[in-house]
């Protein structure tokens, strides 16, 4: 294996990691302020993930800075072409901090549901524009023969991409759905969740098996044996957890649903190699990881680096969900 498939690797593993950990994150976001009936509720769902959010963020960093050292190219063609898409997933992600953060900062009912609802509405937004993000680099936008980005903000909204974003709201809803069960505490509370987890789980199956039809119909990317067998895979491990789920087998179907965001990814970046960016105007202009990469010499020292590092970090975070397993309870989020 060269270096250049080896950081294709890493950063696929980056966005896995990221998907299937802010996934949650973000369910439990939009689910802030529709099963949180006061206060303390609201409180508690939160504060599932008050330890977790912010570590759970740096995969996203991480990845982005491994494209912009190993393959520049791809990180300039993409952050260009995306520009205002990445910016509005970025103005979410600081709502989304802000309002965690600063949301019992001031002794205000009026204050807290703000940010409650804004939290909400944010991560909702961030996950809907993670999916069409995704969809495009599986359909392909405009890339012309000097690696430039010639189409607009609109230009990547489409039937599929749309279907796209939505497919990955429910999904992150979902997830988050099942953390909570797992998580948060509560009689009343928990029948909400499990009430939308229910629900959320049926839209979901059917919402998946629509965008994979599309996917097969605009897109090569599923015409990869390997892809093809991960989404087969896929789809039944996702079954698996909204089956599981109905039937109170909570960690076996969160386990289940975290499967499942992994193999979609996976199946992603299978079905995209050797190519990061594909060129709808041009097979041939697409942007591969080749064509998009740093000397040599620079993967070579960022995989010493990542080698030295990566394991120190994943140690920590492993360490910190080790720490905070509990439940939340009401006593825990009293002041």
């Amino acid at each position: 294996m060269d270096l250049n498939i080896l950081w294709f690797c890493l950063i696929a593993i980056l966005f896995t990691g990221f998907f299937f950990l802010e996934g949650f994150d973000y369910g439990v976001g939009m689910l802030t302020s529709i099963v949180g009936k006061n206060d303390t509720e609201r409180r508690i769902v939160l504060n599932t993930i008050g330890p977790f959010w912010d570590g759970n963020e740096v995969w996203l960093l991480t990845a982005g800075g491994a494209i912009f050292a190993a393959f520049p190219n791809w990180y300039a063609t993409l952050f260009s072409g995306f520009y205002l898409a990445l910016f509005l997933v970025l103005l979410t992600l600081i709502i989304r901090c802000v309002g965690i953060e600063f949301r019992s900062k001031v002794d205000s009912l009026k204050w807290r549901n703000t940010w409650d609802l804004l939290i909400s509405i944010a991560s909702f937004l961030s996950a809907f524009l993670w999916g069409v993000a995704v969809s495009n680099l599986m359909k392909g936008v405009p890339i012309d023969a000097e690696m430039n980005f010639v189409g607009n903000f609109f230009t990547l909204l489409t039937p599929f991409t749309i279907v796209g974003g939505l497919v990955f709201v429910v999904l992150f809803l979902f997830h988050g759905a099942l953390f909570l069960r797992l998580k948060a505490s509560g009689e009343d509370l928990q029948k909400r969740i499990a009430n939308i987890a229910v629900k959320s789980g049926v839209i979901l199956v059917v919402a998946v098996l629509l965008w994979v039809a599309l996917a097969l119909m605009t897109t090569d990317i599923f015409s990869k044996i390997p892809s093809l067998v991960l989404v087969v895979l896929a789809a039944v491990a996702l079954l698996a957890s909204v089956y599981l789920q109905m039937k109170n087998k909570l960690g076996i179907s969160f386990a289940a649903s975290a499967i499942t965001i992994v193999l979609v990814t996976m199946a992603v970046f299978i079905g995209m190699f050797p190519r990061v960016l594909i060129s709808t105007l041009n097979p041939n202009w697409s942007l591969t990881i080749y064509n998009a990469s740093s000397s040599p010499y620079t993967l070579k020292i960022m995989t010493i680096i990542a080698i030295t590092l990566v394991p120190i970090v994943l140690l920590y975070q492993s360490w910190n969900y080790w720490v905070y397993r509990k439940r939340v309870t009401a006593e825990d989020v009293e002041y």
